[in-house]
């Protein structure tokens, strides 16, 4: 179960949603990034660069109108996809820079007897923190158990417990020991924690591109060779026509056919997508983890704290024949009240909230002799007034008939039977029920509506587990399942070439993380289960994996989208900007000049200008992703080919036009 309910509304990560300030505040980062150097490892925009060096050459060396306002508008080009790359890096930036406030340089005290600064302490080394002092570094909690205060890293005011021998031993450095005390044992290198590893990821300095990134960035450099080509080819049939075309006039009309819209804005998807996972806090470790997240075929889920609360509530009384549904209430609440468990709490509740009895012990009732559960009695309940109220397993009484089958048919059900009896007369059934959290079947099925198979995976015997599954609604699951199990199942998924999804937090899990396509740590979990994912929940919430695959499916839909009407944005411009660039060679091309440009030099203008604006026009749509609805690939298929590549094709027809209507007013272009 989540550790963590309330959202700190001052979020330390989280840099909220797009703000056009944004782009004033990245404008000196864009103009840095006229470095050729870094130019250069964008095929498309390399191109652009050196097409608007060399225009800036003929500017300078005879300028008129023309010339040098071509010149202008395509350094713009360039600048503008370096301020959306920009824009993105400074999201990242921003959540750096609160990052590290939370990084500090705090005093270790050893085992030992040592006390030495945080940054000089090794893997291996033991510190003891108290109460009040600040964790120098990452490890594991060995010995003891204490509240932590981790809001400068996660956000949640909310203390978390962390303690020795289990699953929430791993503890993060400039986090705080609010009680208790705790040795740590470290296990990160000073310069390599987690935080740094953040502020790292963050700022995109450790982002590489994705292998879909380079499939896409090879098809752009394809595609900007075959219109390299084809402009070139342009002037020798100009010359054998009777015309000829200045270099001015053929350098942007490449710029304009080559597919720079996507060129300028694919970096940026790539850092939104990571950014939008950071929102939600949760740390990716690499942009091939948001990809594969997007193409996932397969979802493992614990059932226990993902699908079902994890602790057994008490659903229903069923009262024994001859027993009144009064009489199994009182029973069934006296044995209860000093029953802290969660089990316990939970028939106090149903009996305070289903039948209108007190949630509290009255005086009299705190003077009954409360008998704890023992493993050798298998029962719990009170002494009160000479009455011997009891509830416990089914085996540690006699049943008649008709009780032993509301047990087996509880059993049956995937719940869970207690007995309740009074002075060994037994008085009816408690159903204890592992609840499926609200709105999980709904959840599944956007989840089908994706195309993803989920799986339930469970400890529980195959018959409470096909219960849980059949309430929940998953597809499939694994019962009494063993860490081996888990990784036989992830092999034969992959051996099938599907990409698999799971979470986990335990040392135990770590082989099926590392194993999986996507692997999502919970922060609350061991060092080896965190080193092992490829994804850390910072908020421990195992649900999160559901939002995890809707993000990759965001990110490469907006990829896909964007790519879609850049290249139908190419294809519209070449129809658009020919006919009026070889009118006066062949008049009867003016017949397909049907937005009826001024002259080939507005025409060209005007789709430069055209090329540069649509660029920062979609900078905030590439930030924030195109909007995800759970939907076929055919059905996502057409939505992009009718919004994006119809909106590809429509788009520069009528922005050249209307761009043309003011330029061709310029004298020297119209």
């Amino acid at each position: 179960m989540r550790e963590r309910h309330a959202r700190n509304p001052g979020h330390q990560v989280a840099p909220g949603a797009f703000n056009p300030r944004r782009l004033l505040t990245s404008f000196p980062e864009a103009l840095r990034k006229l470095d050729p150097r870094h130019q250069a490892r964008n095929p498309v925009l390399f191109v652009v660069w050196v097409g608007s060096a060399l225009v800036t050459v003929f500017a300078a060396t005879d300028p008129d109108v023309f010339t040098v306002a071509v010149a202008g508008w395509l350094w713009l080009t360039v600048l503008f996809a370096n301020l959306a790359e920009a824009v993105a890096e400074g999201r990242g930036k921003a959540q750096a820079d609160s990052l590290r406030k939370a990084k500090t340089d705090a005093v270790a005290h050893l085992t030992d007897g040592r006390t030495v600064a945080g940054t000089e302490l090794g893997v291996g080394d033991l510190v003891v923190v108290g109460a009040g002092e600040v964790i120098p570094g990452d490890g594991d909690v060995i010995e003891g158990i204490a509240t932590v205060d981790e809001s400068a890293i996660t956000g949640e005011s909310a203390p978390v417990i962390r303690e020795s021998g289990g699953d929430r031993s791993a503890v993060t450095g400039g986090t705080t020991v609010l009680s208790d005390r705790i040795v740590v044992r470290i296990t990160a290198k000073p310069g390599e924690t987690f935080v740094d590893r953040m502020i790292a990821l963050v700022e995109g300095a450790q982002r590489q591109k994705t292998p879909n990134e380079i499939a896409l960035t090879i098809l752009l450099s394809t595609l900007t060779i075959t219109f390299l080509l084809a402009v070139v080819a342009l002037q020798p049939f100009a010359v054998h026509s009777g015309g000829e075309q200045s270099v001015i006039v053929l350098t942007a009309l490449l710029v304009c056919l080559i597919p720079t819209t996507i060129g300028a804005l694919l970096s940026a998807i790539g850092i939104a997508g990571m950014d939008r996972l950071v929102q939600r806090n949760v740390l990716a470790t690499s942009g091939k983890a948001v990809e594969a997240a997007g193409d996932v075929d397969t979802l493992l889920l614990d059932k226990t704290g993902t699908i079902t609360w994890g602790n057994r509530r008490a659903t229903d009384l069923i009262p024994a024949p001859g027993t009144s549904l009064d009489a199994l209430v009182e029973a069934a609440r006296l044995s209860s009240l000093a029953d802290g468990t969660p089990e316990g709490r939970s028939v106090v509740e149903l009996c305070a909230v289903g039948h209108g009895r007190p949630a509290e012990a009255d005086g009299h009732e705190k003077t009954g002799e409360f008998v704890p559960f023992t493993a050798q009695t298998r029962v719990s309940g009170i002494d009160l007034d000479g009455r011997r109220i009891r509830k416990g397993a089914a085996s540690a009484f006699t049943l008649d008939e008709p009780t032993r089958a509301v047990v087996d048919g509880i059993s049956a059900e995937g719940g869970t039977p207690l007995v309740v009896a009074e002075d060994d007369r037994v008085l009816g059934v408690i159903r204890l029920s592992d609840v499926v959290k609200p709105g999980m079947r709904e959840r599944f099925a956007e989840l089908r509506a994706m195309g993803i198979r989920t799986v339930m995976v469970t400890g529980d015997n195959p018959l409470t587990a096909r219960a849980i599954a059949a309430e929940a609604g998953v597809d499939d699951f694994l019962a009494e399942a063993k860490p081996e199990d888990k990784m036989a199942l992830i092999k034969r998924e992959q051996e099938g070439g599907k990409l698999v999804a799971m979470t986990g937090d335990g040392t135990n899990d770590a082989p099926a993380l590392a194993q999986s396509d996507v692997g999502v740590a919970m922060n609350t979990g061991t060092s080896a289960a965190k080193e092992a994912g490829n994804m850390v929940d910072l908020d421990s919430d195992p649900t999160k994996l559901i939002e995890i695959v809707a993000i990759g499916k965001q990110l490469l839909i907006t990829r896909g989208a964007l790519t879609t009407f850049s290249v139908a944005n190419d294809l519209a411009k070449y129809f658009a900007i020919l006919p009026a660039m070889f009118a006066a060679i062949h008049p009867q091309l003016d017949r397909l000049n049907i937005m009826h440009l001024a002259s080939p030099q507005s025409a060209i203008l005007s789709a430069v200008i055209f090329n540069a604006s649509i660029i920062v026009v979609l900078i905030p749509l590439a930030l924030r992703g195109v909007r995800y609805k759970p939907s076929s690939a055919a059905a996502l298929l057409r939505r992009n080919l009718l919004v994006y590549g119809l909106g590809g094709v429509v788009t520069p027809f009528a922005g050249i036009w209307l761009i043309d209507l003011l330029v061709r007013h310029i004298p020297g272009i119209g």
